[in-house]
């Protein structure tokens, strides 16, 4: 069982702790979120109160503090932690029924809210983000480059690939070449699908893609994205190198289509 503080977690040095289920409880009273069956044994999460969780509150990790945690546990624990933590937040946040405003009940193991006002239940939602590495010039050329950004929130010198939301009727695809598009001023045309990553931040799935750029005139909407480069395999390892440029952790899908495009590892993350 793994003790889940509103939707944070204390970490034990480097080590997600799972503990068993009278140990799990010493930290009070919660409700038990179902997570799965592996190895002959049934994991859960035990969500409880943050007001009442134990120990210094600074202890208890959110999800962007923990990823430096994730890259050091075992890959099999990485899916159970996203897990825990992707039903936490969304049991966290919906309490009320948007129907008729009633109270919510947990059931089916937490994976389920029920209004007992209006009978309307709720599930979890998973908003659906395409992230792309958009590149310019022939494949594997040294002259190739890909195009990074780099948000105004973001500390000197973070560059990472471009993101957004899928919007309604919208293809992944179509929303790879709008996002590009309203973000930096880029027509993209060619669009690949690469893979995927859960993303509980707080509920994403994020959809990574490869695209080739018409262009390489680039009109930041000053919005979203404060800088926009683009960038040789040459000139983005010697960036890296020096530190110039702060990577994507390694545990992102965003380094994953970097570092694909690239051909091999880069020095540095955030």
């Amino acid at each position: 069982m793994l003790v889940v503080a509103g939707s944070r977690i204390r970490t034990v040095g480097d080590r997600v702790p799972w503990v068993e289920p009278s140990v799990a409880e010493q930290a009070g009273d919660g409700l038990r979120v179902l997570l799965g069956e592996r190895d002959g044994r049934t994991w859960f999460a035990l969500v409880i109160d943050p007001a009442t969780a134990p120990g210094d509150r600074t202890e208890w990790l959110g999800l962007r503090g923990l990823l430096p945690h994730l890259v050091s546990i075992d890959v099999e624990d990485a899916p159970l932690v996203l897990h825990a933590l992707g039903l936490a937040e969304w049991l966290l946040v919906t309490r009320f029924c948007p129907r008729c405003s009633g109270r919510l009940v947990p059931g089916a193991a937490g994976h389920q809210l029920d209004c007992p006002d209006c009978g309307r239940s709720q599930f979890p939602r998973t908003d659906p983000a395409v992230i792309m590495a958009i590149a310019h010039g022939d494949p594997g050329a040294p002259d190739e480059r890909i195009l990074l950004g780099h948000q105004a929130a973001w500390p000197v010198g973070r560059f990472s690939t471009l993101a957004g939301f899928l919007e309604p009727g919208e293809s992944l695809e179509d929303a790879v070449r709008r996002e590009v598009l309203e973000e930096v001023g880029v027509p993209v045309g060619e669009v690949t699908y690469q893979g995927n990553q859960a993303w509980p931040l707080p509920a994403s799935l994020m959809l990574g893609f490869t695209g080739r750029a018409l262009s390489t005139e680039i009109v930041v909407d000053q919005h979203e994205i404060e800088e926009a480069r683009w960038f040789t395999r040459a000139e983005l390892l010697a960036h890296a190198e020096s530190g110039e440029v702060a990577l994507p952790a390694p545990i992102s899908i965003s380094r994953s289509l970097i570092e694909t495009w690239y051909g091999g590892q880069l020095p540095g993350s955030w």
